[in-house]
């Protein structure tokens, strides 16, 4: 099994551990991103499971998933409570992970996905997974304690596999400039660089002069807008540089 099956194998069960026995109340309290209930990201979690075993059942078929096949998913989970978005949300998220620890040698070899210009292989296809449900699962659990840090389990696989979103979640900010950092636990190197019409984030040697120094499940929470003052650690650094990195890493 891959660093990043393992990984999320123990959030999908960290999730199951959060969600089971939820009260009405809580399911329907804001997560992290205000504009969603804990119900709204279990809603987005489990209809991402379902889309994306079906994606997955087709590729390996050789068929084209329809167009309006999302569409679908997200209508029939729109019409659930809160109550069975939870419930059917870890159903789905545990199915999802069910079939792909059991693929055989041959479907990993044959599987690939693509995304816009890009392909993926079936580790890449976990990796975006695991980004995404580490993230949620933080949304949840913040929720029930507010100092709570994404799991340590999921931290190395998804900083290294950060870069690759960091197009996706930036904006430039009308500053432009470079900027260094290393995170702790795992020690990693990044450069930020601010453009004038983009924000590109690259894996370097850990620096030994950074302009911020941060733990990596924070850095990860930065760059997908979910570092606010109230759930920041202590960092080393200029606090304009990380104020700077906020504007340029908003999430929504």
């Amino acid at each position: 099994m891959s660093d990043r099956l393992t990984a999320l194998h123990d959030s999908v069960d960290r999730l199951s551990e959060l969600v089971t026995g939820l009260d009405p109340d809580t399911l329907t309290a804001f997560a992290y991103p205000t504009e969603w209930s804990v119900a709204d990201v279990l809603f987005h979690l489990g209809s991402g499971a379902v889309i994306l075993l079906r994606r997955l059942d087709d590729g390996l078929a050789g068929v084209e998933t329809p167009d309006d096949a999302s569409r679908v998913v997200w209508d029939q989970w729109d019409a659930k409570s809160p109550e069975d978005q939870a419930a059917d949300a870890l159903v789905a998220d545990r199915a999802l992970l069910d079939r792909l620890e059991g693929l055989n040698d041959d479907e990993r070899e044959r599987f690939t996905f693509a995304m816009g210009p890009m392909t993926f292989d079936v580790d890449d296809f976990v990796g975006l997974r695991l980004n995404e449900h580490a993230l949620h699962v933080w949304d949840v659990e913040v929720v029930l304690d507010p100092a709570a840090p994404i799991a340590p389990g999921s931290v190395a696989p998804v900083v290294d596999n950060l870069a690759l979103f960091a197009g996706f979640t930036s904006k430039p900010t009308g500053t432009e400039r470079v900027v260094t950092v290393v995170t702790t636990e795992p020690r990693r190197g990044f450069v930020v660089t601010l453009a004038a019409d983009k924000v590109t984030l690259e894996p370097t040697d850990p620096s030994d002069a950074p302009d911020l120094v941060i733990p990596a499940e924070a850095f990860v929470r930065l760059v997908y807008g979910r570092l606010n003052p109230d759930h920041t650690p202590q960092v080393e650094g200029d606090d304009g540089v990380l104020d700077e990195l906020r504007r340029a890493f908003p999430g929504g």
